[in-house]
């Protein structure tokens, strides 16, 4: 490329236009050169060629001085807009490089999507595989599983079912009331009462009658809340599970078969249950169960008080619009925990509630 005469300024435009091609040319030779070297080398010796002490735009950029001094910004401005354009192709080059080497290097390419073999694999809760075990039960005699919130009122979980305002359980130091003015927008009310944290899954009962009338087989699992004093046997917050049958000419002799089922497959063909004469508001007769298994290790061949059960109390049908002349039923209640518990032969149900992984991997395998 010639010098431009610093007398011409013809020849300094001619410069200009001239040096703006050569620059043109260099970026389109590096665009076309660089993606396509081999080696570190190789693109070391192509930068060198173009931006190194002897390259063609350090050339170039030499020149600037024998320009006038209204051409050197223009010609300038060119220069270093090559420069930014082609030292970023170098980088690239440099990492495409090291990249490459470093794939070889690795080998073939792995699933990045298989599951990794060293990870430990998790397991459902104790708890949640007594519930799921007992609703199994269940589901092949008919029974489906009903749900509702934790959060009740008191005409749905003690009114409806037949409890007195004076029976302890609605005081205050055993039931966890919500303040009078709490608003909860999913939970409908039956009248002006109080909001609280079920005491017991029997008001899925009363819900579950309202709603789908008689007959109704239901099981009710979920959590249940109490002002209990926690130690090896008690906690405030465990879990129920309630069951209701209600039909024509449903009998005692129903209830015993059921629970003979319950606990047959529970604990084994060695299994017998008894009823004890009790009393709860919401059955009329109302028992205690017991059982005995010859398969619970140090508890074998013992009578074990287990649950409360009886037939449905008359006045807990008329409550939810049922003829007690046309229908009738049983309901019990069953403590998860305490069937996990013997299940398992563990001795302090807080350790279901303490998150410890060593307890909990030791039923990955059930």
């Amino acid at each position: 490329m010639r010098r431009p005469d610093p007398d011409g300024c013809g020849s300094v435009r001619d410069f200009i236009f001239n040096m703006e091609d050569k620059i043109k040319e260099i970026l389109a030779r590096a665009e076309a050169s660089l993606p396509s070297a081999k080696t570190k080398t190789e693109v070391a010796d192509i930068g060198a060629a173009i931006t190194g002490p002897n390259g063609e735009l350090t050339a170039l950029m030499k020149l600037i001085p024998t320009l006038d001094k209204s051409e050197r910004p223009a010609a300038g401005k060119l220069i270093n807009l090559a420069k930014s354009k082609i030292e970023p192709l170098i980088t690239q080059a440099y990492a495409r490089i090291e990249n490459e080497k470093m794939a070889a290097a690795l080998g073939e390419a792995h699933d990045i999507t298989l599951p990794n073999i060293d990870t430990p694999r998790g397991t459902l809760h104790p708890i949640t595989l007594t519930i799921r075990r007992i609703a199994d039960i269940f589901k092949k005699i008919g029974y489906t599983v009903a749900e509702a919130s934790d959060v009740e009122t008191e005409w749905f979980c003690f009114d409806a079912l037949n409890t007195p305002a004076d029976h302890p359980a609605r005081d205050a130091q055993d039931t966890l009331f919500l303040p009078r003015d709490a608003k909860v927008s999913n939970v409908s009310k039956h009248a002006d009462e109080l909001y609280l944290l079920r005491s017991h899954t029997s008001s899925v009962q009363i819900r579950a009658m309202i709603k789908e009338g008689a007959p109704i087989r239901i099981l009710a699992p979920g959590r249940a809340f109490r002002r209990d004093t926690v130690d090896a046997t008690h906690s405030a917050n465990f879990h129920q599970i309630e069951c209701l049958c209600i039909d024509k000419n449903v009998r005692l002799t129903d209830l015993k078969a059921t629970l003979d089922n319950l606990f047959k497959n529970l604990f084994g063909e060695s299994s017998k249950t008894r009823l004890r004469p009790s009393f709860f508001p919401f059955t009329e007769p109302s028992f205690e169960v017991d059982f005995m298994s010859d398969d619970i290790g140090k508890l074998s061949g013992k009578w074990i008080e287990i649950m409360g059960c009886g037939m449905v109390d008359p006045n807990v049908l008329i409550n939810v619009g049922l003829d007690p002349e046309k229908y009738s039923g049983f309901a019990f209640g069953l403590g998860v925990e305490r069937v996990a518990m013997l299940t398992h032969s563990i001795d302090d149900i807080r350790h279901f509630y303490a998150n410890d992984v060593r307890f909990l991997r030791q039923f990955s395998a059930r």
